[in-house]
């Protein structure tokens, strides 16, 4: 658990109400973290390097969004379409090529219900390369993800211009500003050497 200078406004609001209601159903909360840690050890043991966009990228950056599939940016070549196979191998998945909503679509499954999407162009995003280069590191459970900044995440969903996208800006711009004002506070109370 963090610690409550780590929190964000989101998470203390939802902490509170729960402690406040005791157990109720919105209370209770879909744990994506088992999937994060096979998906993300999957990842390593095949080699294949990618970053985690989307809802589930947000929300592990602290923004209060909710999704039931997993979706991240890959350089499609065919080394990386040999590897996205051996990945599927790996989590006892198959790779299924839909040709809705994006092209450039490699669908992931299994019959549990597991859904990782691995896209090689994004909306408003120029290169993968970039995204890379911008995305943190963040540990799950001693698996490192490479997850996309909230910045390019938002700017993927403007510029997807989806109904659902745009349904979640205001979530996720709000939950930039919380974070850029976390970093700001951080950074006055560093001592001056």
């Amino acid at each position: 658990m963090t610690g409550a200078a780590d929190e964000s406004v989101f998470q203390r609001r939802r902490r509170i109400r729960c402690q406040d209601h005791g157990p109720p159903l919105y209370c209770r909360q879909m744990d994506g973290r088992p999937y994060l840690i096979e998906i993300g050890t999957a990842l390593s043991q095949v080699g294949l390097e990618a970053v985690l966009i989307g809802n589930a990228a947000a929300a592990l950056q602290g923004a209060p969004v909710t999704t039931v599939d997993f979706d991240f940016m890959f350089r499609k070549t065919p080394r990386n379409l040999q590897k996205l196979k051996s990945l599927a191998k790996a989590l006892g998945a198959m790779v299924l090529r839909p040709y809705y909503p994006a092209s450039d679509l490699y669908r992931v499954v299994r019959d549990d219900g597991l859904q990782v999407d691995f896209m090689a162009t994004i909306h408003g995003i120029r290169s993968f390369e970039g995204l890379r280069d911008r995305a943190q590191a963040v540990e799950v459970d001693r698996v490192t993800l490479r997850v996309a900044s909230l910045h390019d995440i938002i700017r993927s969903k403007k510029a997807a211009r989806r109904p659902r996208d745009l349904a979640v800006l205001h979530v996720l711009e709000t939950a930039l500003e919380e974070a850029n004002r976390q970093k700001e506070t951080a950074g006055r109370r560093r001592p001056r050497k």
